[in-house]
């Protein structure tokens, strides 16, 4: 017989080695019955099971989800969830003593009203909702009327988006870009 080389004996040792670690070649007593006195008695029922099929969400249903998640995240949910501020909040006139509402808390850059960050939440998505109107506005295959009213309206949000914002930046930071 020829001599083994080395690359059968590391395959032979290897398959054994594998074999030692499977069920079969335990040599534990308690595992075996463990296998089969139960199986001598019960039986697996027979099961009809049916992988569940599901089906691709619509790419709109994706964006206006990811719309939302990006509204909330930009507007500070989970700073109003975690912090608890008012939904507004309020303050004395000094000259004639009534209480008036404040929707944006004046000199502070780390604090929200909720309906601060919900406002500043929306001019962001309108800005956003301005550039994807601006880009079907480039569609070939539309009307040039069609065109019009999406750049007239993509164009119109963010300007109207931008305005405001500033607004906000210089009710929420008194002094600021003047």
């Amino acid at each position: 017989m020829a001599p083994r080389s080395d690359s059968q004996t590391l395959a032979t040792g290897a398959g054994s080695a594998m074999s030692d670690t499977s069920g079969e070649s335990s040599i534990d007593p308690i595992f075996h019955i463990l296998r089969i006195v139960p199986f001598s008695f019960l039986k697996p029922p027979r099961l009809r099971l049916k992988l569940p099929s599901f089906t691709l969400p619509s790419p709109m249903t994706v964006f206006a989800l990811i719309l939302l998640t990006y509204f909330l995240v930009v507007s500070g949910f989970v700073y109003d969830v975690i912090v608890e501020p008012p939904g507004i909040g309020s303050t004395q006139d000094p000259i004639t003593g009534s209480i008036r509402p404040v929707v944006f808390m004046s000199g502070r850059v780390n604090g929200q009203y909720i309906i601060e960050g919900l406002s500043s939440g929306f001019m962001f998505v309108l800005g956003g909702i301005g550039i994807i109107m601006m880009d079907l506005a480039l569609d070939k295959n539309r009307a040039k009327s069609v065109k019009a009213s999406y750049a007239t309206a993509g164009i119109s949000s963010i300007v109207i988006a931008y305005v405001m914002s500033m607004l906000f930046i210089r009710i929420k930071i008194p002094g600021y870009l003047h």
